[in-house]
Formats: C-alpha cells, structure tokens, sequence
C-alpha cells in the first residue's frame, strides 16, 4: 500500500509539472552565441546522439554568504580559524542545495526517463546523459552541431534560450554544457630569435638561447633548485582535446636536465586525442598542455603531477572532478578562459564561482591565467571603447596570474607589464574585501598621475585582476620541446599560459616546506597574497595596452596589469612559514 501510494504522489508531482508555466533560463544565449564567431553551426544534431549535462543546483543567498564568511576566515592569516580547512561532509553540511532543489530535478529527469550519472562529493551537481531528441523536449529549443573554424572541435549545443519548469529553474542556476560556446586558443608560438648575450642563463642548449628556461626562472624568482622528497601535490587543467606526449616530455628531459623528471604522475580523463605535430591543423593546442607540464613541474620539482584533461572546455566537469576525488591535488593551474560577456549569464559564473568557494574551503589553490589579449580581451576592441574582462581571471575566488616581459630583452632584473597579458576590472563581481585596500590606492594614484584609461571604459568598483604576475611575454619565450615536423625540438612559446603554471608550482612548494613542519596547506590564496605585498617583486613598468589605445599602466604597489607583481620565493618562503598554524589545529582533509 505504502508503494502504491507512493507512486500515486509521484504520478501527481509529474502530471503537475508537465503543466507548470516555463521559465527562460540564460536569456542572453543568443548574444553568447554570437560572441564565439570562430564557430560554425552545422547540421541538426540527431534525435539518437546524445549530450552530457550537469544541473548546477542553487544554494540558499544567506547560506551562500555565511560560507564565504567561513572561506575568508580559514583563508587569512592572523584569523583564529586560519588553515583548519573543510572536508567535503563539512562542506555539503553548511552549504548545501536549497531545500527540494535536488529532488524536483531528479523528479522531473525521472519523468522523462533520463539517465542520471550519481556522483559522490557533488551533492549540489548532477550530471546527466539525455537523448537529443529527449532533450530538445526538455528544454524547448533546438540542438546543432557547432564546429570550431580552426580547430574541428565538433560540440552539440542549444541554438537559442532553453526554458525548464518553474519548479525546475528555482532550483537550478543554469544546466551546464548546454549552451557555452569557448573560444579555443592555444599558447602563443614565436617566431625563433637566438640573440641574447652570454651570460643570460639558458641550461637548454643553443636551441633555448634567448629564451626563458629553468635556469632563467631560478634566477629571476630566487627559486634555487627544487628540492625532493616533496609532501606536497599540484594539477594541470587542460580542455578541448589538449594532448601531451611523453616524447615531448622525454626530450625536455634530455635537453634541460631539471631536478627532478618532468612527467605526469596521474591522468584523470583521456589525454587529448590531437595528434601533437604542429604543421597539422589543431596541433599548436599541445604546446598548452607541453608548456603547463614543463614548466610547473621545472619549477615545483618533484611535486607529483595530476593532469586533469576533457574533451570539452567546462569548468563544470572540471570541479565536479574535483569535487569526486578524495584526494584531491591540492595546487591546481588553469590556462584557459572566455570574456565576461561571452558567459552565457551571470548565473552561469555564480555557479561556478560556488565550485571554486568550495575548493578553496578544502584547502586547495586554484590559479587562473589572466589571458592573452590585453584589456579588450577575446571580444576586441569595439567602438564603444569598453574593455572585456575574463572569466575565470575576474572571479573573486580563484588567483589571476598575468604575464611579463624582462624591462630589458634577455637581462634578468627588472619587469615590464607584457602588452597583451589581461587585466582590469569585472563588470560581474564587486571588489572583495581583501583587495579594496590596494586597488582603492591605485585607483587614487594612477587617476592623480592622469595615467587611467576614460572611467567610462571600465568598472572601477569592479574586483581587480591580476593578483600576481610572472614572464610570460613574446620578448623572450618560453622554451618549449614539442614536435615539429617528425622530431621533438625546442621552440618559443609565450603567455600567461606560461605565467600561470610557473606560479602554481612555487605555490606547490610552499605547500611542501609547510607540510614539513606539519602546517596546513594554503589553500584559498589571495587573503594571504595581499597581506604580503613585500613577498612579490613589485613592477612599474608597462601598460597592457594590445589590441587598441587603452590599457592600465603599472605603477608602484597593485596594478590591473601586474597586480603585486612577480613571485620573490626567500620571501614567500619567509611569509608561509610565518602564516601557518600547527597542524594539530589545522585540518588537511580534502
């Protein structure tokens, strides 16, 4: 009887929402859509494909602030809670999903017969595999084929808004995988330049001269050689197919000599599937996946390595892979991004903004490039002026790295802003409290020095990025080992896709010397960066002007182009010692 009634309540909660008045989720789709031209919509998907979809569910407003309270009290040096990081039962304990919000989805996939994919750890994620023609029902809309100009990266998504029951879209910020549309880069190669004099350091061999190797980043960054034996972990994102090789990685090996071998220890989701010469079409995405492994491991030593890749770009996957994992990396670089205006809504970056509070509440560091395209970002410039913030690098939760160049070519000391690394100010996220301080300074002190681009073109209440910075710039690239033609060989690579990783793998080692002396990990970064400005190599230097007349011009303190500058490892060292609590007062479960 208890069943038969069960089903009866079931049958009315179904036969009620099939009725319900429909909501239209990310209105401005369309416009989203029309921001990625390097796409082409092709055929109509077929009724039997299929999509893979997540249901980002929505958590309660007040809930939502009292947990960023916790982040920021566990995140910043000289709190009382400083370092006593959250397990993932903690987590979903204080910041679940609004009441009901995950049975009305579950109930409503039911309803129409849908696969639902359960997923340990993501409690406020649920990721599904539904029948293209079940889903256009779904959602009302229509499903294409889009396929990337250059690149032949071939994803089905919605043609114009979706729509989901009432019940439904209260419960959800947005189903994830549906409509975004990623402009796909790769990292910047340059053409060859083997000038430099004698005496800048190579270690690489001729193919490297003049050009940023370990031994240049040791030097620049006081980082000596990385130790062994290292308790610590750290990860790579890479996205839309990015492959690495092990040849590749061999011949760096080979070529380099670095402290400890440059590999992948672990590999979450499949490496890829590029074939990594770079005549072919496509290929040049491998030397993002190259220059990530390369140089955070150059850099962080024998820190073993977590390579996080999917097929598509989606922080979606991404955090829910996270989110899965007991053990997660605890260091993680992300080298990819999209323009604000190219999210499909606000709501969108919400829900991924509550992943990275989440991570950051387990004690994990996230880092993300600022991007390559300067303050105009991937949409250009326009005629109305304004600049295109990036998102992740705009979030409040994540650690922006923008990129450098030496003040002058091939002489390690001093650093200029590099012209296209981005950098500004979000039109999406209010500056945090961490930050108000600094960027309030150098909003007083550039305006003074009439050294500001027209207030118009930005938001000056916005949150501030970069944080931090590292080279990164086409002056002297980076020295890559990647396949060209038959054969491994060195070429130039430049970006804060280069910036991103160099910093994460300090970050990593951090990590370690604390964990020597039984200290928590760091965790959410940037209360800790900004409470040490003297730990970073302040730049002056520069403005991240590329691609139009405007950019913001570094100055002495925090800049939207370098943010506090380069990384001075003795003195993060100093400051990470000091920061840290004991471990008998600070949890490390992740």
């Amino acid at each position: 009887m208890a069943l038969y009634v069960g089903l009866l309540v079931f049958a009315a909660f179904a036969t009620n929402m099939a009725h319900e008045v429909r909501v239209t989720m990310e209105p401005d789709v369309v416009a989203s859509i029309g921001s990625a031209p390097s796409w082409n919509r092709q055929s109509r998907a077929s009724a039997t494909e299929h999509v893979q979809l997540i249901f980002m569910l929505k958590h309660d407003a007040d809930k939502l602030r009292t947990f960023e309270q916790t982040l920021l009290e566990i995140s910043t040096p000289g709190s009382s809670r400083y370092g006593q990081h959250l397990s993932k039962a903690q987590i979903a304990e204080q910041l679940p999903p609004v009441d009901g919000a995950r049975q009305a989805v579950l109930t409503w996939l039911a309803e129409h017969g849908v696969k639902v994919v359960e997923t340990s750890g993501a409690e406020d994620m649920i990721a599904a595999e539904i029948s293209v023609q079940t889903a256009e029902a779904m959602f009302e809309t229509t499903l294409h084929h889009f396929v990337h100009k250059t690149h032949k990266v071939d994803l089905i998504r919605a043609t114009s808004s979706y729509s989901l029951p009432a019940s439904v879209a209260a419960s959800v910020y947005v189903v994830g995988n549906l409509v975004q549309l990623p402009v796909i880069e790769g990292a910047k190669m340059v053409t060859p330049d083997s000038s430099a004099p004698q005496d800048f350091p190579n270690g690489c061999g001729f193919g490297c001269r003049g050009k940023v190797t370990p031994d240049v980043l040791q030097q620049a960054y006081g980082l000596g050689t990385a130790p062994t034996s290292q308790n610590a972990t750290m990860a790579v994102a890479e996205f839309q197919g990015v492959s690495w090789n092990q040849g590749d990685l061999n011949h760096f090996n080979k070529v380099c000599h670095p402290a400890a071998p440059v590999k992948v220890d672990h590999q979450v989701g499949k490496n890829g599937g590029l074939v990594c010469k770079i005549p072919v079409v496509g290929a040049e995405l491998c030397l993002e996946a190259l220059l990530d492994i390369q140089y955070i491991k150059s850099v962080a030593g024998d820190v073993p390595l977590t390579c996080i890749s999917d097929l598509k770009y989606s922080l979606l996957n991404w955090a829910k892979q996270i989110a899965t994992m007991d053990n997660a990396p605890l260091v993680h670089s992300v080298s990819y991004g999209n323009d604000e205006v190219q999210q499909t809504s606000t709501s969108y970056m919400d829900s991924v903004n509550a992943q990275f509070m989440k991570l950051g509440a387990r004690g994990i560091s996230i880092l993300v490039a600022s991007g390559d395209q300067g303050v105009y970002g991937r949409t250009g410039h326009k005629s109305d002026g304004k600049f295109h913030p990036d998102f992740p690098a705009s979030s409040p939760y994540v650690t922006a790295v923008g990129g450098t160049d030496f003040a002058v070519k091939s002489v390690v000391g001093a650093e200029k802003s590099w012209s296209n690394s981005g950098g500004g100010f979000s039109n999406a996220f209010s500056a945090p409290d961490y930050q108000k301080d600094a960027v309030s300074q150098y909003l007083q002190t550039a305006g003074q020095a009439g050294v500001l681009p027209a207030s118009s073109h930005f938001n000056s209440a916005g949150r501030g990025y970069p944080d931090v910075a590292a080279l990164g710039g086409q002056q002297n690239p980076y020295c890559v080992a990647a396949s060209l033609l038959i054969a491994s060989s060195m070429t130039g690579v430049a970006g804060t896709s280069a910036s991103c990783p160099v910093v994460a793998g300090i970050f990593a080692r951090l990590n370690a010397i604390r964990a020597e002396s039984g200290m928590s990990p760091m965790g959410f970064l940037n209360p800790f960066i900004y409470k040490n400005p003297d730990a970073f190599n302040d730049v002056s230097a520069g403005k991240n002007n590329a691609n139009g007349p405007e950019g913001f011009t570094a100055i002495k303190g925090w800049d939207a182009a370098t943010g506090l500058g380069t990384p001075n490892f003795p003195k993060l060292k100093d400051a990470a010692v000091k920061a840290a609590l004991p471990s008998s007062t600070a949890s490390i479960v992740v």
